[in-house]
């Protein structure tokens, strides 16, 4: 094995927290893998032998590159995952693969990426590297430009918006697995009462259907309107496999034998507090949901 080999080896050991940053800032698969090519082709350019904190040095390289891609996207003002779903990331309803446990650890939920991709782009590396995976703001600062207690303002200020747009879901599977089997019977049953008992007063319903649906995302909050809205998915319930979404309860429906949307809910003192929706065609057409297949 010659020296490159063994620097991809090293490389390949941080490559699932590696992705595991790129997606939350991202919110997007094909793009995280993008980010982590890049700190490869960087790394392969370096003299790794003078990096002493192999681990750490390529974290804040990833941060940098996606930090790079979110300016990329406002200065063009071409920003499709603002406005719509981040990427779900789905398996078996009994378990996910150890890939997919980096990538959604820490409740990493539909729901929370909604509300990273609504930071700025300086506001959300730094709650991203230094909440989630513990980055010292020392390191944080030389990336976007600030002081050590700069950075720490941006992440305080991401952290009051998270705290204040994001549920705190409910860890307990088999209590989330009750509350989504219950809603799909009550839309499947027509029964509007039996909806409003499974929903968060202040729910939020939030559905991408892509072009199709104009490009944006459509929110709608409040029980009984999302109740309502919840008694013309009845169709998709008819459909739906169970799956886990995020790592939380979720499903996905088929129409005509192809995936139709993937759902994904989360769950709240026993009720939905949030419930996502992807239904844009050509999006649904990139994930790979033969991992269902096998549940």
């Amino acid at each position: 094995m010659d020296d490159r080999d063994l620097l991809a080896a090293r490389f390949e050991e941080h490559r699932d927290r590696l992705k595991a940053v790129a997606y939350r800032m991202l919110g997007s698969l094909s793009e995280a893998e993008d980010a982590v090519q890049e700190a490869w082709l960087r790394l392969s350019r370096t003299d790794a032998d003078e990096v002493a904190n192999l681990g750490g040095w390529l974290t804040t390289v990833v941060g940098r590159v996606c930090l790079d891609m979110l300016r990329s996207r406002t200065s063009r003002r071409e920003e499709p995952l603002e406005r719509g779903l981040p990427d779900p990331v789905v398996s078996r309803a009994d378990g996910l693969d150890p890939e997919q446990e980096a990538l959604v650890a820490d409740a990493v939920g539909l729901a929370l990426l909604v509300v990273l991709q609504s930071l700025a782009p300086a506001e959300r590396l730094a709650f991203v590297l230094h909440d989630m995976f513990g980055v010292p703001f020392e390191d944080i600062a030389p990336i976007v430009d600030r002081t050590p207690a700069a950075a720490r303002k941006l992440a305080s200020r991401a952290r009051g918006r998270v705290r204040g747009a994001a549920p705190a879901p409910d860890p307990d599977p088999h209590r989330q697995r009750a509350v989504v089997e219950a809603f799909s019977a009550a839309a499947r049953g027509g029964d509007f009462e039996a909806l409003l008992a499974v929903l968060d007063p202040d729910v939020v319903l939030r559905w991408d259907a892509g072009p199709a649906g104009a490009g944006v995302l459509n929110v709608i909050r409040g029980a009984a309107t999302v109740a309502r809205q919840a008694l013309t998915f009845a169709r998709l319930a008819e459909s739906a496999r169970p799956a886990l979404v995020n790592g939380a309860a979720g499903a996905v429906s088929t129409r005509d034998g192809r995936p139709f949307s993937v759902m994904s809910f989360t769950i709240r003192d026993g009720r939905i507090a949030a419930l996502d929706i992807l239904a844009d065609p050509e999006r649904l057409s990139a994930l790979d949901l033969t991992v269902l297949d096998a549940s």
